[in-house]
């Protein structure tokens, strides 16, 4: 009886170990499985996802009735280093538009190099009417950063110590611009009269740096006149303060940059982060504050320290300014399909 009674101790052990060791096989086929699965995603996101360049395009009703259209080319973030041919023939292809006026809110630069393949990028692009305001990676160099903390950091601007970054030639790009006709609003107003319409531009220097400084819109802005004229504002990164205060002075029209678009996106292109106060759902597209639209671009470039999108396509938007009462509408589009 003892035997018996050993044997089936016996039994019962052996049979919890191979329980136990087919877990454990388990759970290793498993780890391994998601490794593969998380190792995948993050190659499609540095090689694939990454030069998936798109041209979203926006209709935004804010033109007097009656008004032609005008057509708005809004680029952003394109953080430029050298060896970035896909990129500067994407945005070479986006020529092909002929916009009205090209748009550029900034993070033009990731490296101190980054000049020559910016202005190579570029060139075509300034044979059109375009304005501009710099962002924080006009001024100065990226550094890396555990892209972690965008999860838990506070939604705030950045303070930056003297000296304490690598100074990027902000003044000879910014001197390129303007030689090509670009136009700088840098805590400035302007007014440029094309196509038959009269743009009131109000800028601000980067919010993310507390650089701004908000003008308002020419004295002559609110005047009507024959001739139609929309007031737009322009800003690096969207903080809230900053689209209020465009509200409070009068713009029928916001564009931005800054945010990446949430840069790593869930599926369906949700953001986790938008790098500001501005709420994750706004990071990119077209919202409303106080009624008045808010164009977010997600931007065509990332830090060099941080090479990968997913469910985050880099772009370029195509904003058409139509007349009141038309309907708005938003699609996107691969360029030459993927570069």
């Amino acid at each position: 009886m003892c035997e018996s009674a050993s044997g089936a101790r016996a039994s019962v052990a052996v049979s919890e170990a191979a329980r136990g060791s087919h877990f454990t096989q388990s759970m290793v086929k498993f780890a391994a499985a998601g490794l593969a699965l998380g190792a995948a995603t993050a190659a499609y996101g540095r090689f694939v996802e990454l030069n998936n360049f798109q041209v979203r395009e926006e209709t935004l009703a804010v033109l007097p009735v009656g008004s032609p259209n005008f057509r708005i080319l809004h680029i952003s973030d394109m953080h430029m280093f050298p060896g970035q041919q896909k990129k500067i023939d994407f945005m070479h292809s986006l020529a092909a538009l002929e916009p009205d006026l090209v748009m550029n809110t900034g993070d033009n630069l990731s490296h101190v190099d980054g000049m020559g393949p910016l202005l190579e990028a570029l060139d075509p692009l300034m044979d059109f009417p375009g304005v501009f305001v710099p962002g924080s990676n006009c001024y100065f160099a990226p550094i890396f950063k555990n892209p972690a903390r965008y999860l838990w950091q506070p939604r705030t601007p950045q303070m930056i110590e003297e000296g304490s970054r690598v100074a990027l030639p902000i003044e000879r790009m910014h001197d390129a611009f303007e030689s090509r006709g670009w136009t700088g609003l840098i805590n400035r107003y302007d007014t440029l009269n094309l196509k038959g319409l009269r743009l009131e531009f109000s800028g601000v220097d980067d919010p993310h740096l507390r650089y701004d400084e908000h003008p308002g819109f020419a004295p002559g802005a609110f005047d009507e006149s024959a001739e139609p004229s929309v007031r737009i504002g322009v800003a690096h990164a969207p903080y809230m303060r900053t689209l209020h205060r465009f509200v409070q002075d009068g713009a029928q029209a916001i564009f931005a940059g800054h945010t990446h678009g949430g840069q790593v996106c869930l599926p369906g292109g949700h953001a986790l982060v938008s790098n500001c106060d501005l709420p994750p759902s706004r990071a990119k597209g077209v919202s409303k504050q106080s009624g008045i639209p808010v164009q977010v671009s997600a931007g065509l470039g990332t830090s060099r320290f941080a090479p990968v999108r997913l469910f985050c396509p880099p772009e370029a938007i195509l904003v058409t300014l139509t007349a009141r009462g038309q309907e708005q509408g938003a699609s996107a589009t691969a360029v030459g399909g993927r570069l």
